[in-house]
């Protein structure tokens, strides 16, 4: 075992939860390096002392370059504004270190691939952090697309839907203003990550983009509400993705279907313990999807609990993520999903936004 220091710059949501996997990590999967919660930073030297003390870090800084030119700091986890992404990676990757940066990569498409630029001359381990497809259960749905457990796939549809903004009297907040802060920038990368991780790349969309509250209290908003996108996968299957921050009563609504010739996936991370399979075999009066628990026979679920239908929570992907992370530092061998990854993302959704303004069909290649 290796001990290995840790920093992440954004103490709030997700810093927080990169801080509890960070710590737990190293007993949940045995891992090689063992992190050291080294330094955190936030806008401030209070805030960050305040997150110091939460979360158990050994120092805190309210400047970013502090931590990543710190040589106790190992590897650097960018938990802040996407605008922020790009510099702090750059930083990073110019000391060699490894960087796992939240989604989305950056806040624009050239961001993103100067990004991508940086981290692989760097030649150093670069992540992205889309957790949800790390569930056991959604791991285990592409275990099965890859082995043909339900034929040729013929139809995909994605979705990831939430209510925090449905209703129209809930004050302006820093989410209503700009493009990266709306549910292009938020929400939608998720379902685009699922499709890519399910299906492969996607070459051409047709899509609509909409705010449906415009006005609220306090001020107007900039960016988009929910998007609908018609899309076309490079295997030659069509396929259907919705997003939205104004679903109501939809809390964690990230869930997808898959059609195939031979059978069918179903999944919701509202129940993220369970798969639906169905399977086009036997007489027609009794067949039907079949619920699968989650246990120690599917991915990264054993050293969680050895207890089947026990279960995984948020907090478990994160950790999963962290694993990742490590592995891929103590390797030397990417691991999905890579900066370049997360670029594939950042490409589709430009392609929507052109989309949506052009009212055409368009191929992502011309983003």
């Amino acid at each position: 075992m290796t001990e290995f220091g840790i920093g992440i710059v954004g103490g709030g949501y997700m810093g927080k939860a990169h801080a509890v996997a960070m710590s737990a990590v190293g007993a949940v999967f045995q891992t090689a390096l063992r992190p050291r919660l080294e330094m955190i930073a936030a806008t401030s030297d209070a805030s960050a002392e305040r997150y110091r003390q939460a979360y158990g870090f050994a120092r805190g800084t309210g400047d970013w370059r502090a931590l990543v030119d710190d040589p106790r700091v190992d590897a650097i986890i960018i938990a802040s504004p996407p605008d922020t992404h790009r510099d702090i990676a750059a930083a990073a990757f110019a000391l060699g270190k490894p960087v796992f940066c939240e989604k989305p990569l950056a806040d624009t498409l050239d961001q993103s691939r100067a990004m991508v630029a940086d981290a692989e001359a760097a030649g150093v381990a670069n992540m992205v952090g889309f957790n949800y497809i790390r569930t056991p259960a959604s791991q285990f749905a592409r275990q099965l697309l890859a082995d043909g457990a339900i034929g040729r796939v013929t139809w995909f549809r994605g979705e990831h839907t939430e209510d925090f903004l449905a209703d129209p009297r809930t004050p302006f907040n820093w989410r209503c203003d700009g493009t990266g802060n709306g549910n292009m920038g938020d929400l939608a990368p998720h379902p685009i990550n699922a499709a890519l991780a399910l299906m492969g790349p996607i070459t051409s969309v047709m899509a609509e983009i909409e705010t449906l509250h415009v006005d609220r209290p306090g001020g107007q908003v900039t960016n988009d509400d929910h998007a609908q996108i018609m899309c076309r996968f490079a295997n030659g299957v069509l396929g259907h993705i919705y997003s939205s921050r104004t679903a109501t009563g939809r809390k964690m609504g990230y869930a997808y279907e898959i059609h195939g010739t031979a059978g069918a996936i179903r999944f919701d991370q509202e129940d993220q313990n369970a798969l639906w399979l169905y399977r086009a075999e036997g007489p027609e009066a009794e067949r039907g999807f079949r619920k699968i628990l989650t246990g120690p026979a599917h991915p990264d679920y054993e050293p969680f609990c050895q207890g089947p239908g026990h279960g995984t929570g948020y907090q478990d992907q994160i950790i999963i993520e962290a694993k990742d992370f490590l592995t891929a530092i103590h390797t030397g061998n990417p691991v999905w999903p890579t900066f370049r990854d997360g670029l594939a993302v950042a490409e589709v959704v430009d392609a929507v936004f052109a989309s949506a303004r052009d009212r055409r069909w368009t191929d992502v290649t011309q983003v």
